[in-house]
Protein backbone atom coordinates (compact mmCIF):
# COMPACT_ATOMS: atom_id res chain seq x y z
CA UNK A 1 0.00 0.00 0.00
CA UNK A 2 2.88 2.42 0.58
CA UNK A 3 4.44 1.91 -2.68
CA UNK A 4 1.44 3.39 -4.89
CA UNK A 5 2.12 6.93 -4.32
CA UNK A 6 5.39 6.17 -5.69
CA UNK A 7 4.32 4.07 -8.43
CA UNK A 8 2.25 6.94 -9.43
CA UNK A 9 4.95 9.21 -9.35
CA UNK A 10 7.92 7.13 -10.89
CA UNK A 11 5.27 5.73 -13.67
CA UNK A 12 5.37 8.66 -15.86
CA UNK A 13 9.29 9.11 -15.46
CA UNK A 14 9.46 5.90 -16.58
CA UNK A 15 7.71 5.98 -19.24
CA UNK A 16 9.13 9.60 -20.91
CA UNK A 17 12.42 8.36 -20.21
CA UNK A 18 11.89 4.82 -21.86
CA UNK A 19 9.84 7.21 -25.25
CA UNK A 20 13.22 9.41 -25.46
CA UNK A 21 15.46 5.94 -25.26
CA UNK A 22 13.30 4.10 -27.95
CA UNK A 23 12.57 7.37 -30.13
CA UNK A 24 15.97 7.92 -30.75
CA UNK A 25 17.09 3.87 -30.44
CA UNK A 26 14.34 2.69 -32.75
CA UNK A 27 13.30 5.32 -34.34
CA UNK A 28 12.78 5.26 -37.90
CA UNK A 29 12.51 7.28 -40.76
CA UNK A 30 9.62 7.28 -43.67
CA UNK A 31 9.02 8.37 -47.17
CA UNK A 32 6.28 8.92 -49.97
CA UNK A 33 6.87 7.79 -53.37
CA UNK A 34 4.89 7.53 -56.05
CA UNK A 35 3.81 5.79 -59.80
CA UNK A 36 2.49 8.22 -61.28
CA UNK A 37 1.04 7.33 -65.01
CA UNK A 38 -0.04 9.55 -67.86
CA UNK A 39 -3.29 8.83 -69.65
CA UNK A 40 -0.82 6.70 -72.24
CA UNK A 41 0.47 4.39 -69.45
CA UNK A 42 3.92 6.56 -69.23
CA UNK A 43 5.82 6.87 -65.94
CA UNK A 44 6.32 9.78 -64.87
CA UNK A 45 10.46 9.84 -63.54
CA UNK A 46 12.99 12.91 -61.96
CA UNK A 47 16.72 12.76 -62.20
CA UNK A 48 18.35 14.56 -58.80
CA UNK A 49 21.21 16.84 -58.62
CA UNK A 50 22.91 14.80 -55.74
CA UNK A 51 22.31 11.23 -56.60
CA UNK A 52 22.33 9.29 -59.91
CA UNK A 53 19.92 7.79 -62.21
CA UNK A 54 16.43 8.17 -62.77
CA UNK A 55 14.16 7.73 -59.85
CA UNK A 56 10.48 7.78 -58.67
CA UNK A 57 9.09 11.34 -57.37
CA UNK A 58 8.80 11.48 -53.35
CA UNK A 59 10.87 12.33 -50.47
CA UNK A 60 11.33 12.16 -46.59
CA UNK A 61 7.80 12.61 -44.41
CA UNK A 62 8.55 15.82 -42.43
CA UNK A 63 7.44 15.81 -38.54
CA UNK A 64 3.73 16.21 -38.13
CA UNK A 65 3.13 15.55 -41.93
CA UNK A 66 1.44 12.60 -43.11
CA UNK A 67 2.27 10.25 -45.45
CA UNK A 68 -0.61 11.80 -47.92
CA UNK A 69 0.93 15.32 -47.45
CA UNK A 70 4.21 14.63 -48.05
CA UNK A 71 3.61 12.72 -51.02
CA UNK A 72 1.75 15.40 -52.46
CA UNK A 73 3.83 18.55 -51.73
CA UNK A 74 6.99 16.22 -52.99
CA UNK A 75 4.90 15.78 -56.31
CA UNK A 76 3.80 19.31 -56.57
CA UNK A 77 7.79 19.99 -55.64
CA UNK A 78 9.28 17.87 -58.25
CA UNK A 79 6.67 17.94 -61.00
CA UNK A 80 4.27 20.51 -60.45
CA UNK A 81 1.79 17.80 -60.16
CA UNK A 82 -1.45 18.40 -58.32
CA UNK A 83 -3.44 14.85 -57.11
CA UNK A 84 -7.25 15.11 -58.52
CA UNK A 85 -7.86 11.41 -56.71
CA UNK A 86 -6.85 10.18 -53.91
CA UNK A 87 -3.76 8.22 -54.27
CA UNK A 88 -3.50 4.42 -53.93
CA UNK A 89 -1.10 2.68 -51.53
CA UNK A 90 1.06 0.11 -53.49
CA UNK A 91 2.90 -1.28 -50.60
CA UNK A 92 5.44 -0.24 -47.67
CA UNK A 93 8.77 -1.27 -48.26
CA UNK A 94 11.90 -1.61 -46.12
CA UNK A 95 14.84 0.36 -47.75
CA UNK A 96 18.27 -1.02 -45.77
CA UNK A 97 20.34 0.43 -48.44
CA UNK A 98 19.48 4.01 -46.94
CA UNK A 99 19.57 2.72 -43.28
CA UNK A 100 18.57 0.13 -41.33
CA UNK A 101 15.85 2.21 -40.10
CA UNK A 102 14.08 3.65 -43.59
CA UNK A 103 10.93 2.72 -45.04
CA UNK A 104 9.12 3.84 -48.18
CA UNK A 105 5.30 3.48 -48.66
CA UNK A 106 4.74 3.48 -52.41
CA UNK A 107 1.52 4.88 -53.76
CA UNK A 108 -0.23 4.78 -56.97
CA UNK A 109 -1.20 8.05 -59.01
CA UNK A 110 -3.27 8.06 -62.07
CA UNK A 111 -5.70 10.81 -61.84
CA UNK A 112 -3.75 14.43 -61.68
CA UNK A 113 -2.79 17.41 -63.29
CA UNK A 114 0.32 19.23 -64.62
CA UNK A 115 -0.36 22.56 -62.65
CA UNK A 116 2.32 23.96 -65.07
CA UNK A 117 5.36 22.30 -67.48
CA UNK A 118 8.03 21.10 -64.39
CA UNK A 119 11.17 23.34 -64.42
CA UNK A 120 14.81 22.21 -63.64
CA UNK A 121 16.42 23.53 -60.63
CA UNK A 122 18.34 22.69 -57.89
CA UNK A 123 17.20 19.36 -56.71
CA UNK A 124 15.58 18.21 -59.93
CA UNK A 125 18.01 18.32 -62.56
CA UNK A 126 15.24 16.76 -65.27
CA UNK A 127 12.29 15.14 -65.19
CA UNK A 128 9.99 13.35 -68.08
CA UNK A 129 7.26 10.81 -68.50
CA UNK A 130 8.45 7.64 -69.93
CA UNK A 131 6.99 4.23 -71.41
CA UNK A 132 7.45 1.63 -69.48
CA UNK A 133 9.75 0.00 -72.31
CA UNK A 134 11.51 2.78 -72.66
CA UNK A 135 12.94 3.89 -69.73
CA UNK A 136 16.32 5.96 -69.56
CA UNK A 137 19.23 3.25 -69.18
CA UNK A 138 20.03 5.14 -66.04
CA UNK A 139 16.74 4.20 -64.24
CA UNK A 140 17.65 2.52 -61.10
CA UNK A 141 17.01 -0.86 -59.87
CA UNK A 142 14.61 -0.19 -57.83
CA UNK A 143 12.46 1.87 -59.57
CA UNK A 144 12.17 -0.93 -62.60
CA UNK A 145 11.77 -3.32 -59.96
CA UNK A 146 8.31 -1.26 -58.60
CA UNK A 147 7.33 -1.18 -62.27
CA UNK A 148 7.32 -4.06 -62.49
CA UNK A 149 5.74 -5.37 -59.62
CA UNK A 150 2.86 -2.67 -60.78
CA UNK A 151 2.33 -3.79 -64.03
CA UNK A 152 2.70 -7.46 -63.70
CA UNK A 153 0.79 -7.47 -60.59
CA UNK A 154 2.82 -9.59 -58.73
CA UNK A 155 2.85 -8.89 -54.86
CA UNK A 156 5.09 -6.69 -53.59
CA UNK A 157 8.27 -7.26 -52.61
CA UNK A 158 9.97 -6.33 -48.57
CA UNK A 159 12.75 -4.72 -49.56
CA UNK A 160 13.06 -1.60 -51.64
Amino acid sequence: MGLDPIRRFFAPVVRWVLHRYWRFSRGLTLGARALVFDGEGRVFLVKHSYVPGWHLPGGGVEKGETLLAALERELREEGNIEVSAPPVLHAVYFNKRASRRDHVALYIVRDFRLVAPPQPNREIIAHGFFAPNELPADTTRATRERLAEVLSGRPPAELW
